[in-house]
């Protein structure tokens, strides 16, 4: 949902970054400065920045973001230190800024968040009609395959 909110509006934004596997790339060495990295570069349009710390990353982040609207997708995050990393300075964002966050986590959905929109699990088809739409490409499983689609899609709850 959040790429798909993400891909229909970037480009009404002076900049926009969707950094994904936060929870992931966050748990290898430096991984807060590689996303805060990532994160300048895709507001800054490509232009690099060589951070060196989480503290100096804060800093060059709330420059970047003081004077323009941007939108940013945080995905899967499950941190709050990961989130102090990216929006410490969230009130220093240009009017007209939007942050989407995506976590598993409750106790987050607090934090530094205005508004939270819970996303309902999928039923059964509608679990099967996804699945399928992506490893087919169309609404349903290929006919050989409807039997192992089912099973995946009950393994998967």
């Amino acid at each position: 949902i959040a790429k798909s909110v993400y891909n229909s509006n970037f480009q009404r934004f002076k900049g926009s970054s969707f950094l994904e596997n936060i929870k992931e790339i966050s748990q290898q060495p430096n991984g807060l400065v590689q996303i805060q990295t990532q994160l300048l570069s895709d507001i800054l349009k490509g232009r690099k920045v060589k951070i060196h710390s989480v503290s100096q990353g804060i800093t060059e982040i709330e420059d970047a973001i003081s004077s323009k609207q941007v939108l940013l997708v945080l995905d899967d995050v499950d941190h709050e230190d990961q989130l102090d990393a990216l929006l410490r300075m969230k009130d220093q964002f240009c009017p007209g800024s939007k942050i989407i966050i995506t976590t598993r986590r409750a106790r987050l959905k607090t934090h530094q968040v205005t508004e939270v929109y819970a996303v309902e699990t999928l039923d059964q088809n509608e679990s099967l009609e996804l699945f399928s739409w992506h490893a087919f490409g169309q609404g349903h499983p290929i006919e050989d395959y409807i039997e192992y689609s089912k099973k995946i899609v009950d393994h998967c709850g």
